[in-house]
């Protein structure tokens, strides 16, 4: 068994004000839903983090190689 990809670096804290979390860049729902998503739709959110990231909180993330 493969362990699934997740953005989650343990720093669990919602913004109110945008609604995401401030460690990783998902929504409640992302964050809720994330293991019964394939791993193609959790790729597909992880590739939009850092830009949202960077539009939420203004900070630059890199993207994994």
């Amino acid at each position: 068994m493969t362990r699934a990809s997740s953005p989650c670096i343990r720093v669990c804290i919602l913004d109110p004000e945008t609604g995401l979390c401030e460690g990783c860049g998902r929504t409640t729902e992302e964050i809720a839903g994330w293991f019964r998503m394939s791993e193609e739709e959790r790729l597909r959110i992880m590739a939009t983090l850092p830009e949202r990231m960077r539009k939420a909180f203004a900070v630059q993330i890199d993207k994994p190689d």
